[in-house]
């Protein structure tokens, strides 16, 4: 008889163990400078605290960090990286099973200058700073293509271009990768600066984010997504936080806090 009390017992403790993580009310995010997570407190949580959702943030120095927290599951979820870093980097060098579940709101990479005012001022010899982020490199210099400074070869994947590619550079630029957040700081000393999106926004105080010259056809590898452990993409808490990106209340908040600097992907408008 007490054998079987026990048995009953355990299974019960299952029962309510797997209803308490399906039922689970309490969502743990990392919270990194920039502002994709700022958005995230501002135009959802409010959202999905009306629906019995309580947060607890995370600090994080830096997106790797918050990765390698989400994968340990020390956290449940983040908003800060698009589907090229999470795939071709945190996945792929650190045997990750992060997934995007939803696209979110972006501030595009751009071409900045503290020299210049024109793109017209461009001339021989110039030099451009771009990140050696191999996950945004090829972002950058996309927008270089597309202004016209530079051509790379057809046959490489746009999204892992680099400058070994390059096949035209009528301007002779002299194109030098240094580390992503070291650029806004540094802008100074080069002709132009290209700058990924959080990195401006961190920056502001620096450089104004809606001072880019040119600024990046945004492409679906490198749309901001609600990001995930893979395990956990269909669990109802997380189910609520893409209801609430694609919800009418976020339309309406994007709306009024959208100053330009915001591309929002189209099932989000």
């Amino acid at each position: 008889m007490k054998k079987l009390f026990s048995v009953l017992l355990a299974l019960a403790l299952l029962a309510s163990a797997a209803a308490m993580a399906e039922g689970q009310t309490l969502i743990r995010y990392s919270k990194s400078q920039g502002p994709y997570t700022e958005l995230f407190e501002d135009g959802i949580i409010p959202i999905l605290e009306k629906q019995g959702y309580t947060f607890e943030v995370v600090e994080a120095s830096d997106l790797l960090v918050a990765d390698k927290m989400l994968e340990a599951g020390d956290v449940d979820v983040n908003v800060e990286q698009h589907t090229a870093y999470i795939e071709t980097y945190f996945n792929a060098n650190n045997d990750g099973h992060l997934v995007g579940i939803s696209p979110i709101p972006t501030v595009p990479a751009g071409l900045y200058s503290a020299r210049h005012a024109s793109l017209d001022e461009i001339a021989d010899g110039m030099t451009v700073a771009v990140t050696n982020d191999a996950s945004n490199t090829a972002r950058c210099l996309l927008i270089l293509q597309k202004i016209g400074w530079l051509t790379f070869d057809p046959a490489v994947d746009v999204a892992k271009i680099t400058v070994d590619d390059i096949v035209e550079n009528p301007y002779n630029l002299e194109i030098v990768q240094v580390l992503n957040t070291t650029i806004p700081t540094s802008l100074a000393d080069y002709d132009f600066g290209l700058i990924t999106g959080s990195i401006v926004w961190n920056a502001r105080e620096i450089v104004d984010p809606s001072s880019a010259l040119a600024q990046e056809d945004i492409l679906p590898h490198l749309v901001l997504q609600v990001t995930v452990k893979e395990q956990d993409k269909d669990a109802e808490w997380a189910k609520a936080i893409v209801d609430a990106y694609h919800s009418d209340e976020f339309k309406a908040y994007m709306t009024e806090h959208n100053t330009g600097m915001w591309w929002i992907p189209e099932e989000l408008k």
